[in-house]
């Protein structure tokens, strides 16, 4: 069964340390996403519509709101995994053109060459989670260091031109998709499909569809899902609230239907979730 063994939650987004021998849904992020290998069998992601390997030399790299799954394949033993889920915000704080990447194309490929120094701060970041979970080192130093490290070798965002584009494209998109995002954003739970959507973007459900994935890069109903996990994630971390109130809040109708959909996207229920992150102490920096 999958585990999370570790995870630390704050302004750089989170970070979890999995140990993984179950496939996951097909999902997307506001993040870019990396993932690399700690140790066990070799193991692979559909990223787009392509499957990736990750190995102890390659990594997989996922642009914010691309979609991708993992794909476990039941004939090998668990795959620890480091995944990685940056905020925007926090690497623009390094150089400011690396807030670009909330927008697609930040990685230009699906997967990289991991290089000695990238494999050696991906061991010490997991056994840091491992050891020592309540060290500031996790965000100060070594997360930090892995994601300028990656960010170097796998991404062409150095000069400011590049951020400008990238700002470009995170403003560009239909305006009524951008209204429709922003209802999503403020009522994740509201009991709306695709069809009514459209119908209250004026369009038809082949448009808002086409329109709606060149704008964001996902899927509606992967963007809502998207949404309704971070919402979750920000509320079973950051709140006392129930589980059963945080499924509610966001359309479920049962309390076991939330924990499924959480577990399906994240790899562990919420409770599991939660008694790790508080486990671990690492504060919402």
């Amino acid at each position: 069964m999958s585990e999370a063994l570790q995870i630390a939650h704050g302004t750089f987004g989170r970070v979890a340390l999995l140990d993984m021998d179950r496939s996951l849904v097909r999902h997307a992020h506001p993040h870019c996403h990396v993932l690399l290998k700690v140790e066990g069998d070799d193991t692979q992601f559909l990223v787009g519509d392509r499957v990736v390997a990750l190995t102890d030399e390659q990594a997989v790299l996922v642009n914010a709101w691309e979609t991708h799954a993992y794909l476990h394949d039941p004939r090998r033993a668990k795959a620890m995994i480091l995944a990685l889920y940056v905020e925007p915000d926090w690497l623009g704080a390094f150089r400011r053109n690396w807030a670009a990447s909330g927008a697609p194309g930040f990685f230009e490929k699906p997967s990289g060459g991991v290089t000695p120094t990238i494999r050696r701060l991906a061991h010490d970041l997991a056994a840091e989670m491992v050891y020592a979970p309540h060290s500031s080192q996790i965000q100060d130093q070594l997360l930090s260091g892995l994601m300028i490290a990656v960010i170097e070798r796998f991404t062409a965002w150095r000069e400011e031109a590049e951020s400008l584009r990238g700002a470009a494209r995170r403003n560009a998109g239909d305006w009524r998709i951008r209204r429709t995002i922003a209802r999503v954003r403020a009522e994740p739970g509201a009991a709306l499909g695709i069809e009514a959507l459209a119908r209250e973007a004026g369009l038809s459900r082949a448009q808002f569809y086409r329109l709606f994935e060149q704008s964001t890069g996902a899927p509606p109903h992967v963007f809502l899902n998207a949404i309704r996990i971070e919402q979750a994630v920000e509320s079973i971390v950051g709140t006392e609230e129930s589980f059963a109130a945080i499924g509610t809040r966001l359309g479920f109708a049962a309390p076991a239907h939330f924990s499924r959909f959480f577990r399906d996207h994240v790899s562990v229920p919420p409770s599991i979730f939660r008694s790790i992150v508080r486990r671990s102490g690492q504060p919402a920096m």
